[in-house]
């Protein structure tokens, strides 16, 4: 099917925006981001894992290149998980995934600084406009009454920066092998980098608790089946359009904070949220 590709990206998109809402249900009963961070790529490696063994003959890839970048993939995708659940916790659902979607203005930035794309006014005119609805929405631009904590704003500017290494370690370990490999070795990386720093009691007490099971439904559709969706959607779609559909994520971590978990956004931080997706979105078609 012609649009096939692009239905896979939008459903993990869409399991990735439900996986904020089921993030912010445990961070709300006292569950540590991280733990919380850990658990949903545990179950990913475990997806990615399995996928790996179904096809092993096929899809197994010894090249270093491929770990190596997948690796990098991992740092990037604990680092954009963890990030992501603590803006949520220090702000809200719509606030953290909209700053997480300014990845792709920090990509072009270290494009910009590593020669991979040409500085135009167009692209920093991007930028600025993404800065002016960052300030919208997190209340910025009033010192006095800033909508959004420090922590809030920075976490999510950190997620961001994390899902942009991720990109360009996504990129480089397809150029070696197959997805099968990359997510088995970037999830597998990914758990033990967070294993270092979780709460190894907490860690622990997950599996003898009654939210076992939100662990378990948030790591299948956050890190399992979407990013397994996700990778074989990619390789049938442009990544210009691959992006600008991903973008259904923040929409639907807003919906449902708004509807389900009662987060309540002004008008300014709608207009913040509008700015910055229109932005980027004009962007990606720019680029394309």
């Amino acid at each position: 099917m012609r649009f096939t590709g692009i239905i896979l990206v939008v459903l993990a998109a869409i399991f990735w925006g439900i996986t904020g809402g089921i993030a912010n249900i445990l961070m709300d009963k006292g569950w540590d981001p991280i733990v919380i961070s850990l658990y949903r790529g545990g179950v990913g490696f475990i997806s990615a894992f399995i996928w790996l063994l179904i096809s092993f003959r096929k899809s197994f890839t010894k090249s270093p290149r491929l770990h190596f970048w997948s690796m990098i993939a991992g740092i990037g995708v604990a680092g954009n998980f963890t990030f992501y659940f603590l803006s949520i916790q220090s702000a809200s659902i719509a606030v953290a995934a909209t700053l997480m979607y300014t990845a792709p203005i920090f990509v072009l930035l270290f494009s910009f600084l590593f020669g991979i794309e040409r500085s135009t006014w167009f692209k920093w005119g991007a930028i600025a406009s993404v800065l002016a609805g960052i300030a919208l929405l997190t209340g910025a631009y009033d010192p006095d009454d800033i909508s959004v904590s420090f922590l809030g704003m920075a976490a999510g500017l950190a997620s961001a920066l994390s899902y942009a290494l991720f990109i360009f370690g996504f990129k480089n370990a397809c150029e070696n092998g197959t997805p099968q490999t990359l997510l088995t070795t970037a999830f597998l990386s990914f758990s033990i980098i967070l294993l270092l720093f979780a709460d190894k009691g907490e860690v622990a007490s997950v599996v003898t608790s009654s939210d076992l099971g939100w662990f378990v439904l948030m790591g299948i559709l956050g890190a399992g089946i979407s990013f397994i969706l996700y990778v074989i959607g990619i390789r049938r779609t442009a990544p210009s359009t691959a992006a600008m559909v991903a973008m259904i994520e923040p929409v639907t971590a807003s919906l449902f904070g708004v509807l389900l978990l009662g987060d309540k956004l002004g008008t300014m931080q709608l207009l913040g949220m509008v700015v910055i997706l229109g932005t980027v979105t004009v962007l990606s078609v720019k680029q394309a």
